[in-house]
């Protein structure tokens, strides 16, 4: 045998505790809640594998404990073993952070109170310092954790396919929401790939942490729970006896939170216990495979739980287990009720005998997987005719279920014994029939004596689910066919000859003479003609809707029927001649669409027969031509030598340039403000020269038109908001003081709905993307954001309140926050860049005049700071500056 390497040990062992990226993820928080920390970050990138960073507002690192803050087993929560029996703190064991060490690179930056800046520590495998540099962060402590299981290929190979990936990222995701639940101060924030997946503000109460987690209307079904008994207090939130089961229930264990000592676990006991009183209430075999949603704290002595049990944590030894399980179920029976069978187990099926019989015949309407009370359900509403002469014993036979080997499987489908007399048809015929098929006779049994009943019972047969989902497990005893509840009825063929029947029959090309009650007439659909109570219901209906608005449909149709019952004799036949008029109208149109359509051949014109017999004649051919064209070879065409471009010697005279330019600012001196007029476009630069005066500038379009746009959509854009999973809760601490959640309740509001909430419609805040809520209990929360501005949360919220309260903005593009502002930036940049380059001479000044109106006289940069015009030159107002400036080429 041989010792180990230090390393190896130090791989091992940390492979052991540093499991996944929930569980790296978990020991730096609790790292972060024993610092006191009350608001953490978690930011992911590819689900934690490349990295993993979490950041609090704790106390910090002490300088001399730096040093060791990742050699192993060194720790500031206990000094030896007695300190378990006292613990209070999430860590005590001293490797965590020492673990990630061995499979990861970590750096951790810090920073307490007493320190003037932040430090970054990057640490190597054995959890000692290599360098360490000056950061900018706050004071708490901020731990990144890159390149995850670099040396253990196999655990990383593990995380290759997505569905691993997205499962890893929702259990970071539920550990979040536990610990959101237990600490309702905490603020916590997840970020996978810079998207926030999901956060959680500061909350006063576990209710209000549990409306921000799962929602209000989770928690509307929900009911707080307190009991105290010596050396143990039970609090939390269980589901309400009676309540709808979607809405207290999930198919995965991960809303039930229990926490002991406000430590999140995993206690089986406590689970199974919890399942079984909360699926006793429901008669659904679906309801025991799922688990409730609810809270349950339990508080005990440290000294009687062992922590130090698993690696991770999240189970713990009870010392007084059974005392715990009994105040629990005590819980659960005064909050449900005391559940009979909870002596058996969940799994155990019901005997035939202990289900309660039927208590009419024809009992068919339920289902077989209902509970007792619905199987009481009476058929006789849908069989009332039936024979109420047959005796009651033939309906004593109740549909029973048989032991199943407790397969779940579809093909060990359990069966179902029923008796054939039970299910009776309606007509005594056949009941008798079915009575002599099975061999029995209801009149041999006596009333009087009750205990001959199970010698003279009828014979059963065994029905399959399959044959039940199927249809064919009743049968008709007469015709030995499956029993249908719906017959389709089909009208009778006509008799037609024999040469007729042997014809196929085109259903689409030939119409039939067989109208419908929308009968197809030249091509377009027309309506059965109405009759006289339809045509006065029409116009009566109208008179009394007006006379009795609120009236209901029942109401209003018994109206116009007694209307019509007292009708004057003279008034009802004028209806009637209407009714005539229209049925002959119909009947008309309706025989020349039937003879058109469905026709004798030999009674059509003649002229259709004559062109149907008559043959095309084939064109004339010209393959000759054909061949001779593609036979012959195709000329090669000779390169001509380049023709001389034309050129001409065109005189230019600056002053005549300027004696038109002249001309031109005197005819239309006011037609574009402060003397700017176009003169020529340059095209390879898509720029403009302008006239001012005696100057010549280049004028940019691109920036006037980003300028305009930016003011355009600060004034009036509103950024689409899109709904919250968990509406989060406004508060003073997240808000930055009362002073701001009284100008958020100052600002204009929408009248109350009809459940007492309010929405805020404010311009203000709809436009930057922020909807709002006062619920009845005079809650805040902001219910919807705009999701096309990365990272718009709470701060940009603050932001807008900020600008409200000191600013005194008064208009939406005042009280923009710095991002909303960046996106309409980016926005109006990409709206520019998407204009035609060739603006025409009207568009130019059609730009310059509105660059004059909205912009004013003062502003002439554009988004980026640049300015709109550039100065090329001046024109030379006489002819000796017109000397000086002309310069001939040298060639």
């Amino acid at each position: 045998m041989k010792q180990l390497p230090p390393d190896t040990v130090r791989l091992l062992s940390s492979s052991q505790v540093v499991t996944s990226v929930a569980n790296v993820v978990k020991e730096l928080m609790e790292n972060s809640l024993d610092a006191g920390a009350s608001s953490i970050d978690v930011k992911l990138e590819n689900f934690g594998l490349d990295r993993i960073e979490v950041r609090d507002n704790g106390c910090g690192i002490k300088a001399a404990d730096v040093t060791v803050m990742a050699v192993r087993h060194f720790t500031s929560k206990i000094c030896s073993h007695e300190d378990l029996e006292r613990l209070e703190t999430y860590g005590f064991r001293g490797e965590a952070l020492g673990s990630v060490c061995a499979v990861a690179e970590v750096a951790v930056t810090t920073k307490t109170e007493e320190d003037d800046i932040s430090a970054q520590y990057t640490l190597d495998a054995s959890g000692n310092i290599v360098s360490q540099r000056p950061s900018h962060l706050g004071q708490g402590t901020s731990v990144s954790v890159t390149k995850l299981f670099r040396n253990l290929p196999v655990r990383r190979q593990y995380y290759s396919s997505a569905r691993k990936c997205k499962e890893e990222l929702k259990k970071v995701q539920d550990l979040l929401m536990a610990y959101a639940v237990i600490k309702p101060e905490l603020r916590l924030m997840l970020v996978h790939n810079k998207v926030a997946v999901w956060q959680k503000a500061r909350a006063a109460d576990h209710r209000s942490a549990l409306v921000a987690t799962l929602g209000a209307s989770v928690v509307a079904n929900l009911l707080p729970v307190h009991q105290e008994q010596p050396e143990m207090v039970l609090d939390g939130f269980l589901p309400k006896p009676g309540a709808n089961l979607s809405s207290t229930s999930s198919s995965t264990p991960d809303k039930t939170f229990i926490f002991v000592n406000n430590r999140p676990v995993q206690q089986k006991d406590i689970m199974k216990l919890l399942r079984q009183h909360h699926s006793a209430q429901y008669s659904d075999d679906a309801a025991r495979h799922r688990y409730p949603v609810l809270m349950l704290q339990i508080t005990v002595s440290p000294s009687s739980v062992d922590v130090n049990l698993t690696p991770d944590k999240t189970q713990v030894l009870l010392h007084n287990k059974e005392a715990v399980l009994t105040a629990v179920e005590a819980l659960l029976v005064s909050l449900y009720g005391f559940r009979p069978s909870s002596g058996q187990p969940a799994e155990k099926q019901l005997h035939p005998e202990t289900l309660p019989p039927p208590t009419r015949c024809l009992e068919l309407g339920a289902s077989p997987l209902e509970d007792k009370d619905s199987r009481n359900v009476s058929g006789e509403d849908f069989l009332k005719h039936s024979d109420a002469a047959q005796p009651a014993a033939n309906c004593d036979a109740p549909l029973q279920r048989q032991a199943s080997n407790g397969s779940s499987s579809s093909s060990m489908a359990d069966d179902w014994i029923i008796n054939q007399s039970s299910f009776s048809l309606c007509d005594d015929k056949t009941t008798r029939s079915l009575s002599q098929i099975t061999g029995t006779s209801s009149a041999s049994r006596s009333p009087e004596k009750p205990e001959d009943v199970p010698a003279a019972e009828p014979r059963r047969m065994q029905i399959s689910a399959e044959d039940w989902s199927r249809g064919t497990a009743l049968t008709d005893p007469t015709s030995g066919e499956p029993l249908q509840p719906v017959v389709i009825h089909q009208p009778p063929k006509l008799c037609h000859s024999s040469s007729e029947s042997k014809k196929p029959i085109n259903a689409i090309t030939e119409k039939r003479a067989a109208l419908t009650a929308y009968d197809m007439i030249s091509n377009r659909t027309m309506r059965a003609p109405p009759s006289a109570a339809s045509l006065f219901e029409k116009e009566a209906r109208a008179e009394v809707l007006r006379e009795q608005p609120a009236a209901s449909l029942q109401e209003i149709s018994t109206a116009v029927q007694e209307r019509w019952k007292n009708l004057r004799e003279e008034d009802r036949k004028k209806f009637e001649e209407k009714a005539k008029k229209s049925q002959d109208l119909h009947d008309q149109r309706t025989k020349l669409a039937s003879d058109e359509a469905s026709g004798d051949p030999a009674e059509r014109p003649p002229r259709a027969t004559k062109l149907q017999g008559q043959k095309r004649k084939a064109a004339v051919s010209n393959q000759q031509l054909l061949d001779e064209l593609f036979s012959a070879q195709p000329q090669k065409k000779t390169r001509k030598p380049p023709a001389s471009k034309p050129w001409l010697p065109l005189p230019c005279s600056v002053a005549a340039l300027r004696g038109r330019l002249r001309r031109l600012c005197s005819q239309s001196a006011a037609a574009a403000p402060r003397g700017l007029r176009p003169v020529s476009r340059l095209a390879s630069q898509s720029s403009w020269v302008l006239a001012c005066g005696q100057r010549l500038l280049l004028l940019n379009p691109f920036r006037v038109e980003e300028a305009l746009l930016l003011q355009r959509l600060q004034q009036h854009h509103v950024l689409p908001a899109a709904g919250l999973q968990s509406p989060l809760q406004l508060t003073a601490g997240n808000l930055g003081g009362p002073e701001y959640v009284e100008t958020l309740c100052s600002l204009e509001q929408q009248p109350a709905a009809l459940d007492g909430s309010v929405f805020f419609s404010d311009p203000r805040l709809v436009a930057n993307g922020f909807h709002i809520r006062l619920t009845p209990e005079r809650h805040l929360e902001a219910t919807a954001m705009a999701d096309c501005v990365p990272f718009l949360g709470l701060e940009d919220l603050r932001e807008v309140l900020h600008a409200v309260l000191h600013r005194k903005a008064s208009t939406v593009q005042e009280s923009r926050p710095l991002k909303v502002t960046n996106y309409l930036k980016a926005e109006a940049v990409r709206l520019a860049r998407q204009l035609p380059s060739d603006l025409r001479h009207e568009d130019v000044e059609e730009l310059l005049g509105r660059m004059e109106r909205r912009l004013g006289g003062t502003d002439r940069t554009c988004i980026h700071g640049r300015q709109f015009f550039q100065h090329l030159t001046d024109i030379p107002s006489t002819d000796q500056e017109a000397k000086a400036l002309f310069r001939p080429l040298e060639l």
